[in-house]
């Protein structure tokens, strides 16, 4: 079997370790992949030590089968150098932890080649597939014209760069690409007033990074939501009994499906065992901002006030509870990413459309800020240095130069603004839309009805960072070929956010992949 993977990020570390756990012999692997940041990606490639990891060593294992992985190779003298003691857990530089993910790479290769596979690295970009006439093997070809036949072929090309919503591209002062924030933050003026498109990790990252370099300027983060990510708070060792993946699929079992209704079920299980309320948590989550304006207008009890605070003062008031013994917020965050993948899958797609009109709030729940990165936005926001618009309908170059945006709090002025949007979920990298584009025009792919790219061929695989499992188990255990008509190609028609500017066309598809969020 010769086996291709497109794309060397964290996805194709995690199956290279995987295949290497198995007892396959005699194989052939050949990943392509054109970076400088050969299995990094460009999450983890080297930037400032600022910009850290955002999750627990437990929950970084690139290995699915030992969540101790990361931790045993990060070690005890690597993990007390970089204590964060609100979190009282290990959170190094992403470029550190790209280390990690190189050496798991390049060892899970050597264990490969030992048991007689043969492994490549090709640096030059797959730009098309095809079928070819007789037999079984996939036709690619990369950008230096030459063809590789494969037998089975992982497409992991990660999720791309944000997208310039408000047609900023070009505009002196306008940073389209935020990473690495060593490269792009070197060109912005200690004294500008600076503007950071969006409120997620991305944008804290941004933030804390002027920061720890001694910018001097107003800073504001601007965004439709203005909703910035929880906070994690230190893990407890409470193992969870009811949100699990077990009886997740002991509900598929005993009624063929499982709604959202039925998670929600679980987690009020585990919150009243334990002894807490769960009509209070939930009131807790949800902002003001997802509230109809009717709902807004009526007098609210103290856990209804809750959701009027700013984020100034919700930030504060989270950052107090990273010790607090109340497991609600933990359930939460740990099972949206053990149980999370698994679970979407299940949903019928009426409960996957109401988690994607509120993809905003989950990400800030299920993806928190680690507590060093909210300590530092809350001294921001004490000396008044950063600010918060919410409700941004519009950014514009101003023709005297800098940039103006228009909010719920009336127009700003700023001479920088840098794109801190995270690409969609399910987005196609720019670099990957040409082989995409043949892949369903080859039959090898289909265009999902939600939108996402979905394996027509068995000889394909379509890999984020959960399914690594069945990727292995279908390569060992291939399923007989059952060609298929070739789907005809399509093109979203997407509208500026926030109502702003023109609609334009986005030729391309996206991945399907339940997980939110940047680590």
């Amino acid at each position: 079997m010769h086996l291709a993977i497109i794309g060397a990020g964290a996805a194709a570390v995690g199956l290279l370790d995987a295949l290497a756990a198995g007892e396959a012999e005699g194989a052939e692997v050949t990943v392509f992949e054109p970076g400088t940041n050969l299995w990094r990606g460009r999450a983890y490639g080297p930037d400032l030590d600022s910009v850290l990891v955002n999750a627990p060593p437990a929950i970084m294992s690139i290995r699915g089968s030992d969540s101790g992985h990361y931790a045993a190779w990060l070690g005890p003298e690597r993990a007390a150098d970089h204590l964060d003691e609100l979190l009282g857990q290990p959170l190094v530089p992403r470029a550190l932890y790209g280390e990690y993910l190189a050496e798991t790479a390049e060892t899970a290769l050597a264990r490969l080649r030992a048991r007689g596979w043969r492994t490549r690295v090709v640096t030059s970009r797959v730009i098309a597939a095809s079928r070819t006439g007789g037999g079984p093997p996939v036709v690619l070809r990369t950008a230096d014209g030459r063809e590789h036949l494969a037998d089975q072929v992982v497409v992991c090309v990660g999720v791309g760069t944000p997208q310039d919503h408000y047609g900023l591209g070009g505009a002196p002062g306008y940073v389209g690409d935020p990473y690495p924030l060593a490269d792009t933050l070197a060109g912005v003026p200690g004294e500008a007033a600076v503007a950071v498109i969006g409120s997620g990790l991305t944008a804290v990252d941004v933030v804390v990074s002027l920061a720890a370099r001694g910018h001097a300027g107003r800073i504001a983060l601007v965004s439709r939501s203005g909703l910035l990510p929880a906070v994690w708070q230190r893990p407890l060792g409470h193992q969870r009994r009811h949100l699990t993946i077990e009886r997740v699929e002991a509900l598929r079992r005993e009624r063929g499906t499982v709604t959202l209704d039925d998670l929600a079920g679980l987690l009020r299980a585990e919150l009243e065992e334990a002894g807490e309320d769960y009509a209070a948590f939930t009131g807790e989550l949800l902002p003001a901002q997802f509230e109809p304006p009717a709902e807004r207008l009526r007098q609210k009890s103290p856990a209804e006030q809750l959701r009027r605070e700013s984020p100034a003062e919700r930030l504060r008031r989270q950052l107090a509870a990273v010790g607090e013994p109340a497991i609600a917020r933990r359930v939460l965050q740990e099972a949206a990413h053990v149980v999370g993948p698994f679970a979407w899958r299940l949903l019928p797609e009426q409960d996957r459309e109401r988690l994607r009109r509120h993809a905003r709030l989950a990400t800030a729940v299920a993806s928190p800020m680690v507590p060093v990165n909210a300590a530092a936005l809350l001294r921001l926001f004490a000396s008044g240095q950063l600010s918060v618009l919410a409700g941004v309908s519009k950014i514009e170059a101003a023709a005297d130069g800098g940039f103006r945006v228009r909010g719920d709090g009336g127009d700003l002025r700023v001479d920088v603004a840098v794109n801190a949007v995270n690409a969609p979920p399910q987005a196609v990298p720019g670099a990957a839309e040409p082989l995409v584009t043949t892949l369903i025009e080859e039959g090898l792919a289909a265009l999902h009805p939600s939108g996402g790219l979905v394996p027509a061929d068995p000889r394909l695989h379509v890999l984020g960072g959960p399914g690594r499992r069945r990727v292995v188990h279908h390569l060992q255990h291939p399923r007989p070929r059952r060609p298929g008509r070739p789907p005809r190609r399509r093109a979203e028609r997407l509208r500026v956010p926030g109502g702003g500017g023109a609609p334009y066309r986005r030729q391309g598809v996206a991945f399907m992949a339940p997980a939110t969020g940047r680590r």
